[in-house]
């Protein structure tokens, strides 16, 4: 049996991870709303999705003061759309103050204003504030028919403004194209970047991971796309990020940031509550085991130009 392609048996099959301690808390900031409807969304994140809700600012608060017991290291804020929460740019100076902070942004509702505040609070802060941009395609023909007409513009319009000012965002790119494209469409995005005015880019490249609105623009998990007892032995656990890691919802806490829909994947409404072993039985799971911890900034799956 290949390890990349096993046979399926019972779920209970399905190996336990535990978690140790927290090196990166996920805050689900932006809940499931968002400005767009990209068809390959694992959460299915659109303008009516309000499944999930906003963290508020004492929200957040609060899991900082248990996360500052607990020793986490670093903070990702993630939605939906983050920056459709009003409080975002006092969530992230309060973050500031404890540990490096990185957003998970479409950066098409940036107006300039919202980035020179992300450039004071950079400048001020006592730790790095990153931010990721998500877009599909290097060109309009190649982004909007997964994330939506015109939001090829708009995101690269939003991309230059952080940019010229002086903020080098991770661009982050879902794989809808098949595996041996992937060197030239690589190229294809640095040159892109470039002629937007982004010299030295750092791309990312994700594999689609196959629930929400993916399993239905292309196809769900297959039954035997699962991870089994037998597959874990000699393999790194703590490369995969329910390991070392977990995501503040308005529900409480969950596994990680792919798992939010799973009722199994909500361990308690505390941080202390959520450290215990977590089944991984789900398909998303197998994605994570094929290519590390793809949620974190710089897992084994990214590439970064030069």
């Amino acid at each position: 049996m290949s390890p990349l392609n096993p046979t399926r048996g019972s779920e209970e099959d399905a190996p336990f991870v535990e978690i140790a301690h927290i090196d990166e808390l996920w805050l689900q900031v932006g809940g499931t709303l968002c400005n767009l409807t990209c068809r390959h969304c694992f959460i299915s994140c659109h303008p009516g999705n309000r499944n999930f809700g906003f963290l508020s600012l004492a929200d957040v608060r609060r899991y900082l003061v248990e996360a500052a017991k607990l020793g986490v290291k670093e903070y990702y804020l993630t939605g939906g759309e983050p920056f459709l929460n009003r409080e975002l740019i006092d969530i992230l100076e309060a973050i500031l103050e404890v540990g490096p902070t990185t957003v998970l942004t479409n950066a098409t509702v940036l107006p300039e204003k919202t980035v020179r505040r992300l450039v004071e609070l950079s400048n001020a802060a006592r730790y790095s504030l990153e931010l990721r941009v998500s877009i599909d395609g290097y060109s309009p023909e190649t982004n909007d028919p997964i994330r939506g007409e015109g939001t090829f513009e708009l995101a690269m319009r939003g991309l230059r403004t952080l940019v010229e000012a002086g903020l080098l965002p991770i661009v982050t790119v879902a794989q809808t194209w098949p595996e041996n494209e992937t060197a030239t469409v690589f190229d294809r995005f640095v040159a892109t970047l470039r002629s937007w005015g982004y010299e030295r880019p750092r791309l990312k490249i994700l594999p689609t991971l196959r629930i929400g609105a993916e399993a239905e623009r292309n196809r769900p998990y297959e039954e035997e796309e699962r991870v089994t007892e037998r597959m874990m032995e000699g393999y790194p656990r703590e490369s995969l990020l329910c390991s070392r890691a977990r995501i503040v919802t308005d529900r409480g806490v969950a596994v990680c940031p792919i798992l939010i829909e799973a009722p199994d994947a909500h361990l308690g409404s505390t941080l202390a509550e959520s450290l215990r072993p977590y089944r991984i039985r789900h398909g998303a799971c197998y994605t994570c085991y094929q290519y590390g911890a793809i949620c974190s900034n710089f897992a084994p799956s990214g590439r970064e130009a030069s």
